[in-house]
């Protein structure tokens, strides 16, 4: 990995141009899955574990507050141990990363030329004055993509302090480096070891400043492997994406000369799966996340139970799960323990939607 120095957060105001974004806050696809949502109603958790209420009525009331305590507490504990099951047996998958950028054909050129990835769909919806684009290396049912999302008349997005970069595997970083030069590209770290280990990487720059890491492997089925994200608290974050988003813990390394911890997760080893690297500087709670990066999008078999497990573990539900208006995908909206956001879709509508 490559060196992450520590940073203070940004102390930058909002501009006003920043503040007409906030009908983008949650961003587009093609489906419409993605469009703003308006906060509905917290739905008390009903799905797994047995109320303490229900104990009561059903065994009578002689009990002293003491046992009420005691059977709330059993409840809670029962409830956790149900949730963490049923997110460990959920089917999951990282579908794919959306961001904003502001020239959509300038992208789509530089991704499939430079990168090579291939133009999966684009669809155009004029009445919200938005396009979206789908690139990758495979198939939306069986890789991780780029959705793209340009917004009428917006041509820059400020990417902020806290988003990283994404990572692709390479089977020759030089070779790629070269190419992408060629092509005109920003190479921002020329290809070499990673400090203090063997993997050879670069670090190059999209057209609208996104960073990709480039790293050195073998053949892989998933060669867009990595989306890094800075968090301010990698334990909790650790605690929440593995308990919440069931990803299992793949590694972590701490570099303290040059202060700084990561984490890698994800739903499968990190030669064969796009998987999170979460990157924790020394010192850093807080960071500014701009308005270009918008979410991950993660699939499951049920989108109410994975809302239960979101609320419990401590993350935050931006739309309630169910159906959005005007088609049958179901989904539910959230933002992790640092704000991060993400949308989990229901695995057997993702697929028809790519029908």
């Amino acid at each position: 990995m490559a060196r992450i120095m520590p940073m203070a957060a940004s102390s930058i105001r909002p501009s006003l141009s920043a503040l007409r974004f906030c009908r983008f806050c949650v961003s587009h696809s093609s489906s419409r899955k993605f469009a703003s949502f308006h906060l509905g109603t917290v739905p008390q958790m009903q799905s797994f574990g047995i109320k303490a209420s229900k104990l009561l009525r059903e065994k009578g009331s002689n009990f002293s507050i003491g046992a009420v305590g005691s059977m709330a507490h059993a409840s809670t504990a029962t409830t956790q141990e149900n949730v963490l099951d049923w997110v460990k047996q959920d089917k999951r998958r990282m579908l794919h990363v959306v961001y904003r950028v502001g020239d959509l054909d300038r992208t789509i050129k530089f991704y499939t030329e430079c990168l090579g990835m291939k133009l999966l769909r684009k669809r155009d919806v004029p009445e919200e004055r938005y396009t979206n684009a789908f690139l990758g290396y495979g198939p939306e049912d069986s890789h991780f993509v780029i959705e793209l999302t340009y917004n009428y008349g917006i041509d820059k997005y400020d990417i902020g302090l806290a988003f990283g970069h994404f990572g692709i595997a390479v089977e020759d970083v030089a070779k790629s480096v070269e190419l992408i030069k060629a092509k005109g590209g920003k190479v921002t770290r020329e290809p070499g070891p990673v400090k203090g280990g063997n993997t050879v990487i670069a670090f190059i720059e999209d057209p609208d400043g996104y960073k990709f890491e480039l790293l050195e492997r073998g053949p892989t089925p998933e060669p867009l492997c990595q989306v890094m994200l800075r968090v301010g608290d990698l334990d909790r974050a650790i605690n929440f994406y593995q308990k919440a988003y069931g990803m299992e813990l793949l590694r972590t390394r701490d570099n303290p000369e040059y202060k700084y911890t990561i984490a890698m997760l994800g739903y499968g080893p990190e030669d064969k799966s796009a998987v999170m690297e979460l990157t924790y500087n020394y010192g850093v709670s807080i960071y500014d996340k701009g308005n270009a990066y918008a979410q991950i999008a993660i699939g499951t078999d049920d989108v109410h139970k994975t809302a239960e497990a979101i609320r419990l573990w401590g993350g935050k539900i931006t739309r309630e799960p169910g159906p959005l208006p005007g088609i049958s995908a179901k989904i539910v909206a959230c933002q992790d323990t640092d704000g991060w956001k993400a949308v989990f879709v229901d695995n057997i509508d993702f697929l028809k939607e790519l029908e």
